[in-house]
């Protein structure tokens, strides 16, 4: 037995309603697509770049992101989720762009949305920028598909329309809390013609569309995640707006009908509105997808994580704090779901999307909303950047770099060299890319104009200036030749630079590695805390060194 098949796309709805009124469809609809009730784990191998009219047995998801501002990290959270099921069975990822709300909408969040996403490796098959058998892929294009739905939904008795203004709206509302009644449209409309409402109060000539809710609205469905939930009953939704576009309720139910989506995967915040769309899908005589409602994310006093109060809610913030893409995708999944284990039975947490992927099933969601913790997300970042390899990680530093001004956009072939020497030295040292900069900025510094930090200088003592006096005579009398090919060789390397040292400034002067070391580090790079000294100086060579040791002894 397979997953539902979609084949084919359909400019309108059914001829008629092939759905009883308890709510229970028929499994086979005009449409071609046939449920049978069974796992979500039975699904059909089938290759992802296969055209959709033969995934015969494929699973179709899709994460459809409104245009209204930054991206939201839970659209990256809903999308691992929906590409972690769709990988794992060869089925399809859409993007859809939900730009219905047009007083929100943001011209240039749509783009963020793509470069975010592909930023996270969390790639779509279908969508805007790409393509696909169902595009257009914005809900703003699609507007003449909507229509003859609604019309159907009128004609049926499904839907209504409501001339109400939005101010005779607020009176009701008003009304309703004051005598502490339920809130939810009155029905003022419903059963008049347009010439009978207007002789009433409070009316537009340019009406909206409603669902025409029954008593009897089935309020309980089966969740992958939660089983089954019951969601409290629904007042008569405005479907079409007075603008001439849908509302999210209906324009969801048509647009994941027409491009087959077989699970609709979506935070628990649309529980409620369930219902409602399952009327949809029965009125219009059309297979409901299976639905599966992510516990939602939130902060460390449980509330709701926003953009308003939040930061890490604007997906664009964790780039430009210096996190791995890798460990954000890492975060995000054991946000909602148990880490893998180990040989010996331990929790292993630090893991890719592709083993993600393969473990993955929906029954082992955790329901209950996760409290985002930065503390762990920084520790994963940071086994992250300890896990690329040394060139990668020296790659990723750069645009950073070339933000704080360290290195230009075209660094040259000698400085993309010693960037690889420091990036060596620093990689175990960091936990976000943008702590780079001050690490690095130093071997980029002209040797006679290190800027020494206040706390560097601070944590100098009185021994500092016999200190830097010592280790100059030590280190002019080190040798600093070169051999082998390209005179690639050379005898000033860290080991002999220590052993120097030491001799001189610790043995000689009878100090501590502390005393003795605290200044040789503050003239070499300018801070209290920097990369290994003596690694440090070999990358930065002997006649440098010495001028940062002069220049450092001449302030003193």
């Amino acid at each position: 037995m397979t997953e539902p098949t979609y084949e084919g796309r359909h400019a309108g709805p059914p001829a008629d309603e092939t759905s009883d009124a308890a709510g229970s469809p028929s499994d086979a609809h005009p449409d071609g697509r046939h449920r049978p009730a069974e796992s979500e784990q039975s699904v059909s191998e089938t290759s992802a770049a296969a055209p959709v009219g033969a995934l015969t047995g494929a699973v179709r998801l899709r994460v459809a992101p409104s245009p209204t501002g930054d991206p939201h990290v839970g659209t990256a959270y809903m999308s691992l989720f929906n590409l972690a099921f769709v990988r794992q069975h060869g089925g399809r990822f859409v993007l859809r762009i939900e730009d219905t709300d047009r007083t929100r909408f943001r011209a240039d969040s749509e783009q963020q949305v793509f470069d975010t996403l592909s930023w996270l490796g969390l790639t779509w098959d279908e969508g805007p920028d790409v393509g696909g058998p169902f595009e257009p892929y914005r809900q703003s294009e699609r507007l003449d598909t909507y229509r003859p739905y609604v019309d159907r939904l009128i004609e049926s008795g499904h839907a209504y329309h409501c001339w109400c203004t939005p101010g005779r709206l607020a009176q009701m509302r008003e009304a309703q809390a004051r005598d502490k009644k339920p809130t939810g449209y009155d029905r003022m409309c419903h059963g008049l013609t347009e010439q009978e409402r207007a002789e009433l109060p409070g009316f537009s000539e340019t009406p909206v569309v409603r669902m025409f809710v029954p008593d009897d609205v089935p309020l309980v469905f089966d969740d992958l995640i939660r089983g089954t939930v019951s969601a409290p009953r629904p007042d008569d939704q405005v479907i079409f707006k007075a603008d001439g576009f849908p509302t999210y309720h209906l324009a969801v139910v048509v647009d994941d009908h027409e491009m087959g989506i077989t699970h609709v995967v979506r935070g628990e915040e649309w529980i409620s509105s369930t219902p409602k769309h399952i009327l949809l899908y029965q009125w219009l005589g059309l297979e409901p997808p299976k639905f599966a409602h992510m516990p939602l994310l939130r902060n460390p006093d449980s509330s709701k994580i926003s953009k308003r109060k939040n930061p890490a809610a604007r997906l664009t913030w964790f780039r430009e704090q210096g996190y791995l893409p890798e460990a954000l995708v890492n975060f995000l999944a054991l946000l909602a779901y148990p880490p893998a284990k180990g040989p010996e039975g331990e929790d292993v947490e630090v893991f890719t999307f592709e083993d993600f992927s393969a473990r993955f099933s929906w029954s082992d969601v955790n329901p209950v909303g996760p409290i985002f913790d930065m503390k762990k997300l920084d520790w994963l970042n940071g086994m992250h950047i300890r896990a690329l390899d040394l060139d990668d990680f020296t790659s990723r530093l750069l645009p950073y770099l070339e933000a704080d001004g360290i290195l230009s956009g075209n660094p040259s072939l000698g400085e993309l060299g010693r960037l690889r020497e420091v990036a060596a030295l620093i990689q175990t040292r960091i936990a976000h890319l943008t702590e780079a900069g001050a690490l690095v900025a130093p071997f980029f510094a002209p040797d006679d104009m290190v800027e020494v930090a206040d706390d560097a200088r601070a944590q100098l003592g009185e021994d500092a200036v016999r200190v830097l006096d010592a280790a100059s005579t030590a280190l002019q009398a080190l040798p600093d030749e070169r051999s082998g090919v390209l005179a690639s060789v050379s005898t000033w390397t860290a080991p002999a630079i220590e052993a120097a040292l030491r001799a001189a400034v610790i043995d000689g002067l009878g100090l501590k590695p502390k005393v003795a070391f605290t200044p040789l580090r503050t003239a070499v790079s300018g801070r209290r805390i920097s990369p290994p000294l003596f690694e440090s100086m070999e990358i930065l060579g002997k006649t440098a060194t010495l001028t940062r040791l002069d220049a450092l002894r001449s302030t003193l």
